[in-house]
């Protein structure tokens, strides 16, 4: 597909769906009603449900824990900032409304530079077929876009 003499790749429209998605879940006067602990609660789904699909030995425990760790603690920020968010909605104007977007999108960011380091550690210690698995995992991300179809991971 050409935009504005722009080639899109399927991996370019993945991306940019990705951001629209993020865009529109945090844009400036759009408030959603999520549970208090609803991101926390999403990365306890997906701490367990890593574990089992990477098949963490009991030798990668240690660093499992610090991965898991982070994504609980960017989770909980998450949280945090969300709450607050929905929380002054009402009294929040266009600035403050542009503050708080970039307090959550800085605090992504920021979440992701945490967990690249610790999850790069444990990445190190798996074998060639967790990190097939893991490649697979983290291309698609938390959800499978494919149709439910995970065979490729064995």
């Amino acid at each position: 597909m050409k935009l504005g003499g722009h080639q899109i790749t399927n991996s370019n429209g993945r991306l940019l769906a990705t951001a629209l998605v993020a865009t529109l879940a945090f844009a400036p006067g759009v408030v959603l009603a999520v549970d208090k602990d609803a991101h926390e609660d999403r990365a306890e789904l997906r701490v367990k449900d890593l574990h089992t699909k990477l098949k963490i030995t009991s030798t990668q425990e240690v660093q499992w824990a610090k991965v898991s760790g982070v994504m609980r603690d960017n989770a909980k920020m998450m949280d945090a900032l969300t709450q607050a968010r929905i929380d002054h909605e009402k009294g929040m104007n266009a600035v403050d409304d542009l503050k708080s977007y970039g307090e959550i999108t800085d605090a992504q960011a920021d979440g992701i530079k945490k967990l690249t380091p610790v999850f790069a550690d444990l990445y190190a210690s798996m074998s060639d077929t967790q990190k097939k698995t893991a490649d697979i995992l983290f291309r698609r991300g938390p959800h499978d876009h494919h149709g439910g179809k995970t065979s490729t991971i064995k």
